[in-house]
């Protein structure tokens, strides 16, 4: 062979793969900024939140087009936070990762769903989960309850206001509003429970929770038509009473008029329900604001989608509210549900839902909650704002929500891990120190056992890691790979598959030369044996690293990419390095030496042997 070939093909990778580290895509600053590979927050510090979509139905894994339509909308709302390199992956078939290297932040709320809902409120009731004083009045003036007003002017109730921008026109189409507050009206009702239509999912729940509460409590809340009064009815109380105990997946069951009528159950208990258990639009719900008030609301006639534009900004009194900008198809539902509000179309709101105009409220609902449920004052034709005593940071992440709409699935923050700067710069340097004593141990062990021959291991090493070092520089740039903790455990474990490697062949060096081969025959015989063996264990552990790739999550896929890579890189070294380097050790008389090759006792027992096999023939 031409050991001088395989050694120029080696060096031509490296020229390569150091050109693409230093001048490919992405390459800036100076040198020793080019030649930084990209870490993972465990080893720098920052953020990670591992999301799990749920389905409250079925339980069924999200199929793989919403899962990636998910992560999508979740990166745009990272990145929205104006932060750098935060890495958004799916994994498995039903979870996302999101790493935010170097910044300590919470992340749990970019994974709501942010359905944004519009919705007249109905009716008002106590939210406290038992009732001995009568429902609120949602006045400004006589409650503590949010009222603001939604119109082209301000107003002087100072809650949490939903009004639209100066350039909006309020006025325009609006309809004069009736001069005496409507009394309320029996066609306000919400159907009965019976007459919902309930997924099969949802009605064995049902059941369930029937059978928790009791036949006789149940029979109580079913036949209650307006929210009880429990001081007028004492035993009435007693017979509610464990709706109070009912978690909020067993209250989202519910249907939505025994969620508003029970006085027991509040809305510590509502505001605890499952992701997306009100997201219906065709659908009266029941939600609460501030925690105290339980609202019946309408169906939603304006959605998330019909809003174009939002982003955070100051109005006249220096508060931040987020603006919208509507679709002009949304527009025109804005406009519509406005007239109603203002006019009380059918005498839908009650006399507890009304603001102390006599107008209707419109609740802006965002998933479970409600931010805000002004007053409509007049018809509005413009854009609109949502005020609800927002600091900046709160804003811009509500708007960053509503920019790039509602996620199509539900999702359950299942971990969030902070790592300090300092704790990443310790990791770093233990993994390191990890990875040095490690090379350290098997080189000394090489140099005291093959001696010569453990100048092999070492330079085969020296070149595996700068391979392995240049690969995780360019591919982080390119593909995203970021290198942790795990992935320094994978490098680690990796030096013990290129030391068995090294193993075979000089044992089977050995064999040859007992068997009475010359050293020069004995480098190529011996390659050829070992060769089998060493692809062989090799690709056992390319093959073990990429099964545990694709069936792993978390830490552990970083452990099979960088164990996977360096073992792919050792079998590059083992072809184009380490056969034609001892080729052309062969040919050097420190070769034949036993104290410095490291053939040790192989020689001269060869030798004896031959020596043996001359007087035999003499004989």
């Amino acid at each position: 062979m031409r050991p001088g070939r395989q050694l120029a093909v080696l060096g031509a990778i490296f020229v390569v793969l150091y050109l693409l580290v230093f001048f490919s895509g992405g390459a800036s600053g100076g040198w020793k900024d080019r030649l930084e590979p990209r870490l993972g927050l465990d080893l720098v510090g920052g953020t990670r939140l591992t999301l799990e979509a749920t389905n409250s139905v079925d339980g069924r894994a999200p199929t793989a087009e919403n899962l990636e339509e998910a992560r999508r909308i979740i990166e745009n709302r990272v990145n929205g936070y104006g932060v750098a390199e935060a890495e958004v992956v799916t994994e498995g078939d039903r979870n996302i990762v999101i790493s935010l290297p170097g910044e300590n932040r919470d992340l749990t709320e970019v994974g709501s769903a942010a359905e944004l809902r519009f919705r007249k409120v109905l009716k008002v009731a106590d939210g406290g989960g038992t009732l001995p004083s009568p429902a609120p009045s949602p006045s400004g003036s006589a409650s503590p309850a949010p009222s603001g007003d939604a119109s082209p002017a301000p107003t002087k109730t100072p809650g949490a206001d939903a009004t639209p921008s100066p350039a909006a026109g309020g006025q325009g189409g609006g309809a004069p509003a009736p001069s005496a507050t409507p009394s309320p009206s029996p066609s306000a009702a919400s159907p009965s429970p019976s007459a919902e239509p309930v997924p099969a999912g949802i009605e064995e729940q049902r059941k369930a929770v029937e059978r928790k509460v009791g036949a006789e409590a149940w029979a109580a809340a079913s036949a209650l038509q307006a929210p009880a009064d429990l001081t007028a009815d004492p035993s009435l109380a007693e017979k509610l009473a464990p709706f109070a105990e009912l978690s909020g997946r067993e209250v989202a069951v519910l249907p939505t008029q025994m969620q508003f009528n029970v006085p027991t159950i509040g809305c510590d208990q509502l505001d605890d329900r499952p992701p997306a258990s009100i997201s219906d639009p065709n659908q009266q719900v029941v939600a609460c604001e501030s925690g105290t008030l339980k609202y019946l609301l309408d169906e939603a006639k304006v959605l998330g989608t019909d809003v174009d534009d939002a982003s955070a900004v100051l109005d006249q009194t220096s508060q931040w509210v987020v603006s919208l900008d509507f679709t002009g198809e949304g527009q025109e539902k804005w406009t519509a549900l406005t007239r109603e509000a203002v006019n009380n179309e059918g005498q839908e709101c009650d006399a507890s839902a009304l603001g102390d105009e006599g107008k209707c409220r419109v609740a802006v609902v965002l998933d479970n909650e409600v931010i805000s449920s002004p007053q409509i004052l007049s018809v509005l034709t413009g854009n609109s704002q949502i005020s609800g005593n927002f600091t900046n940071a709160t804003a811009s992440d509500l708007a960053s929500q509503l920019r790039y709409g509602a996620l199509p699935l539900t999702f359950e923050a299942a971990e969030q891990q902070n790592v300090t700067a300092t704790l990443g710069a310790s990791h770093l340097r233990a993994g390191l120190l990890a990875a040095g004593i490690g090379m350290l141990l098997v080189i000394i062990y090489s140099f005291f056992y093959y001696r010569l021959l453990g100048s092999v291991i070492f330079l085969s090493l020296v070149l595996s890691a700068l391979l392995v070092f240049g690969a995780l520089v360019f591919l982080g740039r390119q593909i995203g790979f970021t290198l942790t903790l795990a992935g320094i455990a994978g490098m680690i474990v990796s030096l013990g598959v290129a030391a068995d490697s090294f193993v075979i062949y000089f044992e089977r060096l050995k064999d040859e030369i007992q068997e009475g081969r010359s050293p020069r025959s004995a480098v190529s015989r011996a390659w050829i044996r070992a060769r089998r063996t060493i692809i062989s264990a090799n690709a056992i552990t390319i093959m073990s690293a990429v099964v545990l790739y694709v069936v792993s999550v978390g830490t552990v896929k970083g452990f099979a990419f960088a164990l996977g890579l360096a073992t792919v890189l050792d079998l590059v070294v083992v072809f184009l390095f380490r056969h034609p380097i001892m080729t052309m050790f062969a040919r050097t008389r420190a070769f034949l030496s036993p104290r410095v090759s490291g053939l040790g006792r192989v020689l001269p027992a060869r030798a004896q042997q031959a020596a043996r096999d001359s007087r035999v023939k003499e004989a």
